[in-house]
């Protein structure tokens, strides 16, 4: 049971994702409620059958000062699609410091890109322009929903509502 739940905010704001055991215990507990559930799959007993939640919305307001995304090494080769950022392939990865920190470079959203060993050892102590080797798209900070929408693997169709999608909510 790999599937995963979106759970929101009273407000309806996205807060995170979790596992569907996870929400459907908030939502037995009525700690939250069930807003969407799976069309062709549901939960089992032995004597019971229950809708599997796809989104939940909790009963009570959580207040989150920073919902930013955590920079990991994880999260900035997902950010890129797990290519490098130079000549496109899924092999031998790194991070690669757009501006090398040899020359004053931070090690932050703005300044990290994924790399394959060949080509952040050929690029050496450049930047990109010094080395001729343009990046495919510049590095960024992506926001949390950007994040949950875009980078966290496949999402349900019935999360994009809640995530900013261009389609409306009614």
């Amino acid at each position: 049971m790999g599937r995963k739940v979106l759970v929101l905010n009273q407000d309806y704001s996205a807060l995170s994702v979790c596992s569907v055991p996870k929400a459907f215990l908030l939502v037995y507990l009525h700690k939250a409620e069930m807003i969407a559930d799976s069309p062709t799959y549901a939960l089992r007993t032995v004597s019971e059958i229950y809708p599997m939640p796809t989104v939940i919305r909790l009963n009570k307001y959580i207040n989150l000062p920073y919902r930013g995304v955590m920079m990991t090494r994880q999260n900035i080769f997902k950010r890129d699609g797990n290519r490098c950022q130079y000549c496109g392939t899924h092999e031998d990865l790194t991070l690669d410091h757009v501006l090398p920190k040899s020359r004053g470079g931070k090690t932050n959203w703005d300044n990290l890109a994924t790399a394959c060993k060949r080509c952040n050892s050929r690029k050496g102590d450049y930047t990109p322009e010094e080395a001729s080797m343009p990046l495919f798209q510049r590095p960024f900070r992506p926001s949390f929903l950007m994040f949950l929408r875009d980078f966290s693997g496949t999402i349900d169709e019935g999360w994009l509502p809640y995530l900013g999608a261009r389609e409306a909510m009614y």
